[in-house]
């Protein structure tokens, strides 16, 4: 079991999850994080600040939502990113890559509700 990150993020990669993540599993990606599924030691903090609730163990995806367990797997492999199993995310990585899925996704409306929110 590990966590994942799902659609709610596309867009709106607020970042609170990165923060807490005391290991660096969490990747940038152009429009959304990933979480690596190797990387990942399931402590459950990034899920409790998500602010979209984004966030959920790969065993309680609702079924529309379980292609973003592959996601971010997926992520990570040589068809994708390439980035294996770097041990931790870094600045100097690239985050001008997303999933094909992702990339291809429709603008997510919550990105707008947070974009206000952060302005007010």
């Amino acid at each position: 079991m590990t966590l994942i990150i799902k659609s709610e993020c596309i867009d709106v990669k607020d970042g609170e999850c990165t923060k807490v993540c005391p290991v660096d599993c969490i990747y940038e990606g152009a429009r959304m994080y990933y979480i690596h599924p190797v990387e990942c030691i399931e402590c459950g903090l990034c899920e409790t600040v998500c602010p979209v609730d984004a966030i959920r163990w790969d065993d309680e995806v609702a079924a529309e939502e379980e292609i973003y367990v592959a996601i971010n797997r997926e992520y990570f492999e040589d068809a994708i990113t390439g980035l294996g199993s770097p041990g931790g995310w870094s600045s100097d990585m690239s985050a001008d890559k997303d999933h094909p899925l992702v990339a291809a996704a429709p603008h997510n409306p919550l990105a707008d509700a947070q974009a206000q929110k952060e302005s007010s």
